[in-house]
């Protein structure tokens, strides 16, 4: 019986040695891909310098609002971004045509203009200015 016994041992070891690397072949393919958004078509770029250096402005709040005239009810569109250490903003999936950007910073004078956009990947740079001293 003992003969018996080892053969069996031997057999099971032999298919679990055979079987396992078509197991682990399976368990480390990769995840499959995960649905990521494509990058947005528009993409707006503002650029926020200020004094007399050009200094980059960090973190200045940057307003876009745009008002799509319609017959019945205009549709307005307000959106906020904030500038990183190199004073850019990116603003994504904005509509062509006419929008009021507003800059709002710290230690700035606030600054407001209509631009048009054309460009679906416009640059923008706005410079902004110290505000006047009171004595």
């Amino acid at each position: 019986m003992r003969p018996y016994r080892s053969s069996l041992v031997f057999f099971t070891l032999l298919v679990t040695l055979v079987a396992t690397p078509g197991v682990t072949a399976q368990q480390d393919a990769p995840p499959p891909p995960k649905n990521t958004a494509p990058a947005p078509e528009n993409r707006l770029t503002v650029e926020v310098t200020g004094g007399d250096a050009n200094k980059p402005v960090e973190n200045a709040s940057v307003y876009l609002k745009t008002v799509e005239e319609h017959r019945i009810k205009d549709k307005k569109t307000e959106l906020s971004v904030k500038t990183n250490q190199e004073g850019i903003a990116h603003i994504p999936d904005v509509p062509l045509g006419r929008v009021l950007i507003q800059v709002v910073a710290d230690g700035w004078k606030s600054y407001g203009h209509w631009y048009d956009i054309s460009d679906p990947k416009q640059t923008i740079s706005i410079h902004l200015e110290r505000p006047p001293k009171w004595y």
